[in-house]
């Protein structure tokens, strides 16, 4: 189930990341682009979950890692809405994707490819949940801080929120993004239940799982 690909690098060079791959060799290969920041953590098992169902179905899945997330060794701080784009393209031609499944914020960086995307959000909206963490966050230690002070700072430095060391360009990217108008949506709603993202620990729900891999596989055989 566990894979790599070559990243590419400024300069011309590549670093292998990984990706969790159910490859059979088969003609539907779907590129699954994860959520972003802490809703890449609370989808996860469930991502990998409609994985397993698409497989079941005959369609061969791949989820990688966005550079500077989970076991890469690139650090985040360094990374941009434009690299990571790069990325999951690179991932992509690497996979011979033909089709891809974005998550949330994953449509931002979705590669051009036919592509789904579950609930996209633009850029903007994550940022504020991840100010709005973080003034919390200040607020319970003590600490009095303000959206416009924060993103004050980040545009110029980078910032580190909930967790997450963002450079200034990121932060100046979410700003702006939105999912490209050609991606088409998947409602919540289509699913049944609550949204896992926003859940405070990572969980799973099988039925939506099943519900999300059967949409999907209509998608790609028609």
């Amino acid at each position: 189930m566990i894979s790599s690909w070559p990243c590419p690098l400024p300069g011309g060079s590549s670093t292998d990341e990984y990706a969790v791959a159910f490859d059979h060799g088969r003609s539907r290969r779907l590129l699954v682009v994860p959520a972003l920041f802490d809703e890449a953590n609370r989808l996860r098992r469930f991502t990998v979950e409609t994985m397993r169902q698409l497989d079941k179905v005959g369609i061969d899945t791949f989820l990688p890692d966005l550079p500077g997330t989970n076991e890469s060794a690139l650090p985040l701080c360094a990374q941009s809405l434009h690299s990571w784009r790069q990325a999951m393209a690179a991932a992509a031609r690497h996979f011979s994707a033909t089709h891809v499944l974005a998550l949330r914020g994953g449509a931002l960086v979705s590669p051009s490819l036919p592509a789904l995307a579950l609930a996209p959000t633009g850029g903007a909206a994550i940022l504020r949940q991840l100010v709005r963490s973080r003034i919390l966050s200040a607020r319970e230690a003590g600490r009095d801080e303000t959206t416009e002070g924060l993103l004050s700072e980040a545009r110029r430095q980078g910032i580190v929120l909930a967790g997450h060391a963002l450079g200034a360009e990121m932060v100046t990217g979410l700003e702006s993004a939105g999912p490209a108008p050609e991606i088409g949506t998947i409602a919540q709603a289509q699913l049944g239940g609550g949204a896992l993202w926003l859940r405070a620990e990572p969980d799973d729900d099988p039925t939506q799982s099943a519900a999300l891999a059967q949409i999907v596989a209509k998608w790609l055989r028609a």
